[in-house]
């Protein structure tokens, strides 16, 4: 009706229905009673005399059913588009399969050789970056694969640096732009990415600070039960993005997103594990990713050829120290893998040979089977975790034995080394929590 007829043709227009909660109720229409909790049955016979309506439960009138029935309508239509797309996929063979693909959420042909090639690329290249600086160059790796890439941002893109050579501002002059400026509205940039992918055809991503994922939760989760795939960056992400302060700096955010069921949920520690953490964010199809990045340079690390196809598995050994059994385990993530690396070079002047793993994604790794969580992390070995955030879920991993350094408190407004050295983030507390584990 007004939907097809509206006078506005050249702007959206808001259809606002007026409703009345329980009509028909004649003792508890337009009440919160009716809302959470059944009628009960004498207000049910109520209701059915006052609506006139004496068919018994869960019996669909003949006129009802027939009215809502389009099946034929329904099937005569999708003949006409089907034969009308046979048509053009006739005149346009490569046009229409790359529309099914898009369509169907397949990845291209080249997909796992272009992208095992970016991932070496990285390697090779060795940059000691920012991981949101990383992040920028992955996209960058992928926007050619992937045509029906639609990036944004909510109001940070020179911060989320969530913008990609050629990339083309949407807006009403340019309805075929694929990145958009969706100002400061976190919770919209989800829930539209998710619309986006319930649609099909396009494979959306969105930033923002990590604090700022608060905003978004409800879509996050929305689009985890919907299983839907769609990728937030999330920079800043941590106390290392400092003099903003402690508004700004996450401290509980990761370890509260990886709570999500279906959001998979990467921290990568350098250029290459943010190349392998898109990699596997464009292939996952069960649900939403989260990408956590800092802002701060990160160091690069060199890793074995093996160490590099386990980047995937969510967590592998990274260093071992000279080839002799590890007295401990250190694990870490993100920013935190350098100072777990230089902790273990501390360690070993002191005489004590200890294993780094990097766990990008915790989740991974506890899916993997026992033999592989067991060569990883030996059992009876120490382990301790060091990570700039909220400690209480490593408990499961280090167990009775082993230590967390991490904070368990906001942060404050200083630079980031200052704030490191304040909060016990340090090479130095690392070896001191390995020593007490011994």
């Amino acid at each position: 009706m007004c939907i097809r007829d509206r006078a506005e043709t050249d702007r959206p227009s808001l259809l606002i229905c007026k409703t009345v909660i329980g009509k028909g109720s004649p003792n508890k229409a337009d009440t919160h009673s009716v809302h959470g909790a059944p009628l009960g049955d004498e207000e049910i016979a109520a209701t059915r005399q006052a609506l006139g309506w004496d068919h018994a439960p869960f019996e669909i009138p003949d006129q009802v059913y027939a009215g809502w029935d389009c099946r034929d309508q329904g099937g005569e239509r999708q003949a006409q588009w089907q034969a009308e797309f046979d048509g053009y996929a006739r005149a346009f063979p490569e046009l229409s399969a790359e529309l099914l693909r898009r369509s169907a959420g397949d990845l291209p042909a080249n997909w796992s050789a272009a992208t095992d090639q970016a991932i070496t690329d990285a390697d090779e290249a060795g940059a000691a970056i920012a991981s949101r600086k990383a992040s920028q160059n992955s996209i960058n790796a992928l926007a050619p694969l992937l045509p029906e890439f639609f990036g944004g941002s909510a109001d940070l893109t020179g911060s989320n640096l969530t913008n990609w050579n050629g990339c083309e501002n949407f807006a009403a002059d340019n309805p075929a732009g694929n990145y958009l400026s969706y100002g400061v509205r976190e919770f919209g940039m989800a829930a539209i990415m998710n619309g986006m992918t319930l649609h099909g055809g396009l494979l959306p991503f969105g930033g923002t600070f990590l604090t700022f994922s608060d905003y978004s939760r409800n879509a996050i989760r929305m689009a985890a039960l919907m299983k839907r795939r769609v990728i937030h960056v999330f920079t800043h992400d941590s106390i290392g993005l400092g003099e903003d302060g402690p508004t700004h700096q996450p401290v509980e955010h990761t370890a509260s997103l990886r709570l999500i069921p279906g959001l998979d949920v990467w921290r990568p520690a350098d250029s290459v594990e943010t190349m392998v953490a898109w990699q596997q964010a464009v292939e996952y199809r069960q649900g939403p990713t989260a990408l956590i990045l800092s802002r701060q340079t990160l160091a690069h690390q060199p890793r074995s050829e093996s160490a590099l196809a386990a980047i995937k598995r969510g967590g592998y050994c990274l260093a071992d120290g000279d080839g002799a059994a590890p007295a401990a385990v250190i694990v870490a993530t993100g920013s935190e893998v350098q100072l777990a690396i230089e902790a273990q070079q501390q360690l070993a002047s002191q005489g004590v040979a200890v294993r780094v793993v990097s766990m990008p994604n915790p989740k991974r790794f506890f899916a993997e089977d026992s033999s592989y969580q067991q060569e990883v992390l030996p059992p009876g070995v120490p382990r301790v975790v060091v990570e700039a955030g909220v400690t209480d879920s490593w408990y499961r991993l280090v167990g009775d034995n082993g230590r967390v350094v991490g904070l368990d408190r906001f942060g404050e407004s200083a630079p980031a080394a200052e704030l490191f050295e304040l909060f016990g983030i340090t090479a130095e507390a690392v070896v001191a929590a390995v020593n007490d584990c011994l």
